[in-house]
């Protein structure tokens, strides 16, 4: 057991204008998954961050090390910095990564935009109610095949190939805190899930537009890719979809700025 894909799980920044755009990677994953889009945003003159979350980039066994809270800070403190750099900064995350934008988004009023990718809010795994029992006698549990529709984007990965059970119990943890604080987003949503997803169902994506305070939002439903949707099929239309979200949100000159 070991690692899925030959991407860099470090994290990056890619120095643009004065509109950031904070991206946040998914559980067991790492920046790689989110570094073509961040590379797409950035071409069209953004400033992009991506940190590395706790527990992620070494070894699968220091995620059962971790607790919900350290990822919430980790994501806190990347906010704060970027926004030392950019008048604007908008939040964009996959699965466990846009559990932590809504994090972001509900403590956080005055963002300007918010994108989730495949929010995991409604996961499929049948094995979630078990997982307190499970970590008493397994450390880490086998990941199925993931699918992918296009197979070479599997490679660009820089994933575990094990579900830390320790860990995953703290997912669950940050899942439930989320959609407690659903109601308190105010900022506008892109919200985009997959039909092929086998890791989480699209009611999460309809439960973020049903539940969230904001009307300015906006579903998308993609039909080429599967969970990490960043990276597989249609990526570049996604990562368009995104670029042209953020330009129509972005705060006329002389509007109060992220502070």
């Amino acid at each position: 057991m070991g690692i899925i894909g030959k991407g860099d799980p470090s994290p990056f920044e890619l120095q643009g204008g004065d509109i950031g755009v904070l991206l946040i990677h998914g559980f067991t994953g790492s920046p790689a998954e989110m570094r073509p889009l961040g590379q797409y945003l950035n071409d069209r003159e953004l400033t992009v961050s991506a940190p590395l979350l706790p527990g992620h980039g070494t070894k699968v066994e220091d995620l059962n090390e971790i607790s919900w809270p350290d990822w919430t800070t980790a994501v806190e403190k990347a906010l704060v910095d970027l926004r030392e750099r950019c008048a604007h900064v908008f939040v964009a995350g996959l699965s466990m990564g846009a559990l932590l934008t809504l994090y972001l988004a509900a403590r956080h009023p005055e963002l300007p935009g918010i994108a989730v990718y495949a929010p995991a809010l409604d996961i499929s795994d049948w094995r979630r109610p078990f997982a307190p029992i499970i970590k008493l006698f397994v450390k880490t549990v086998a990941k199925d095949d993931e699918h992918w529709d296009d197979p070479q984007a599997e490679d660009l990965i820089w994933a575990y190939d094990e579900w830390p059970v320790g860990g995953t119990q703290q997912l669950f943890k940050l899942r439930d805190e989320v959609e407690k604080s659903l109601p308190r987003i105010t900022s506008p949503a892109l919200i985009c899930y997959s039909t092929a997803d086998s890791s989480v169902t699209p009611e999460g994506a309809y439960m973020v537009r049903d539940t969230i305070g904001s009307e300015d939002n906006e579903v998308v439903e993609m039909n080429e890719c599967g969970h990490v949707m960043t990276l597989d099929r249609g990526w570049d239309d996604l990562a368009e979809r995104t670029y042209q979200f953020i330009m129509a949100r972005v705060p006329e000159p002389g509007a109060t700025v992220n502070n």
